[in-house]
């Protein structure tokens, strides 16, 4: 079976905030922890980054330009009509529909951006078969190095692993 990488079990969250910042020193970089709560200086260190409002941006531009091509298109060469003497083209009378589409694809945008980003559904993961890996929601602190990373090799990332201190460092399969 394929490895998916090397987890290591630490007492208390300095530790593993210790440990992470050294591993990322140390240059690598798919690098992720499980922790029972919120560790803010975890953040800083990992950076993940996130494309998230990039994308909601994009949805929502793509909603407003498809909101006024579509008017435009009804209103000036499907089926013009003249209501008063105004023009066809009358895009103040556009806003509605444009922020109203701006909004539904931004909130699809978020929705499925979540869901891809966050690699959702997902069912399984191979951390999930560490040892003792459900104590990571009461009073464990894991760090967890991906074999996707461009550093990894199996022994030595143990060995760093194991230079941290920790409680325990397993081979995750997977």
């Amino acid at each position: 079976m394929k490895p998916y990488g090397i987890i290591a079990e630490f007492d208390t969250p300095e530790d593993l905030v210790r440990a992470a910042r050294q591993a990322r020193d140390r240059g690598f970089r798919r690098i992720e922890t499980y922790t029972p709560f919120p560790v803010p200086e975890i953040e800083d260190i990992i950076r993940h980054r996130n494309w998230l409002p990039l994308v909601v941006l994009i949805c929502g531009a793509t909603g407003t330009l498809t909101g006024y091509l579509l008017q435009t298109y009804i209103a000036v060469y499907d089926y013009p009509i003249n209501v008063g003497g105004r023009p066809l083209h009358s895009w103040p009378s556009f806003v509605v529909i444009m922020f109203e589409l701006t909004v539904l694809f931004a909130a699809f945008g978020a929705f499925f951006g979540t869901l891809i980003f966050n690699g959702l559904p997902r069912p399984y993961h191979p951390v999930g078969n560490a040892r003792g890996f459900e104590a990571a929601s009461q009073n464990r602190f894991y760090l967890a190095i991906e074999a996707a990373d461009p550093q990894f090799d199996a022994e030595d990332t143990a060995r760093f692993l194991a230079s941290l201190n920790p409680e325990r460092v397993e081979h995750v399969a997977g």
